[in-house]
């Protein structure tokens, strides 16, 4: 069983129908992990365990959303890696991603799905068709998680053709793609100046709602000027963009691309390794 259904499979047997219910202290409770609140240095959130009972230590943020991931996250560890202690910087995604620790991994994907599950994340988001970042801002507050892991909810159920990215000042910081999505598509590694994101890191305002772009303007592919999709972007933290690209149909059935550099694969997706120029 995935760490996804063992979240939901907990979630079943208690007995939660909807998003109201997920109270995740008394989860946490129920599963004979206390929980307490308090500064902590280095990291977000701590776990220890004495026999059958575990103590979940949690940084205080104003970010409900976030408190309440730093919990699952530590529930899963509990659940799932019993006898371990942990120091989890949860809430640093960029971090998560080029972590090679599969517990941490693991327990991102059990408290995503404990915080949303999927016979109540799929509805909600099936209301709104292809929602934009007004609509996920709305899915988040319904389901007291913060905008962020609500996107990366919404790139792991794999229903729509979405490319979630995030952009500072000094180019790609992180990016996640569908699972349907090819591989094929890069990213370019800094905003292109017609991008509404670019407009936004240069002080604009953000682009809620989903506008039209030519392909060329996001991925660095040969053909990709005969493509058109739709983009969206919000500000996000420590002055960074997050981006949300919807892909045209005719983008999921192009031709392997060999032109966009050495791409080598992994878990999260594919990534190109730039190579340094040879010494003269």
């Amino acid at each position: 069983m995935s760490p996804g259904e063992r979240a939901e499979a907990r979630i079943a047997e208690l007995g939660i129908t909807s998003p109201e219910e997920l109270d995740i202290e008394l989860i946490a409770m129920d599963a004979c992990m206390a929980v307490v609140y308090e500064d902590l240095d280095g990291c977000e959130a701590t776990l220890m365990g004495v026999g059958d009972r575990g103590i979940a230590t949690i940084k205080p943020s104003p970010s409900r959303g976030r408190q309440r991931f730093s919990v699952a996250h530590e529930l899963g560890h509990w659940l799932m890696h019993r006898g371990l202690s942990f120091r989890c910087r949860v809430d640093d995604i960029d971090l998560n991603f080029s972590s090679d620790q599969v517990r941490e991994r693991e327990a991102d994907s059990f408290a995503s799905h404990l915080l949303m599950p999927t016979p109540m994340f799929y509805p909600a988001l099936k209301s709104f068709g292809t929602p934009d970042f007004l609509d996920l801002e709305k899915m988040a507050s319904a389901f007291d998680t913060s905008l962020l892991a609500t996107c990366m909810r919404l790139t792991d159920i794999n229903t729509l053709p979405i490319v979630l990215a995030c952009y500072s000042s000094t180019g790609l910081r992180w990016h996640k793609a569908a699972g349907d999505i090819p591989r094929r598509w890069f990213l370019h590694q800094q905003l292109d100046d017609d991008s509404f994101a670019y407009a936004l890191l240069q002080g604009g305002r953000a682009r809620s709602s989903l506008g039209k772009q030519s392909g060329e303007t996001w991925f660095e592919n040969d053909d990709a000027d005969q493509y058109e999709l739709r983009e969206c972007c919000h500000p996000g933290r420590n002055g960074e963009v997050l981006v949300l690209l919807y892909l045209e149909s005719k983008m999921l059935h192009a031709r392997y691309d060999p032109n966009v550099g050495q791409r080598r694969y992994n878990e999260h997706g594919s990534y190109v390794v730039r190579t340094k120029p040879a010494a003269r």
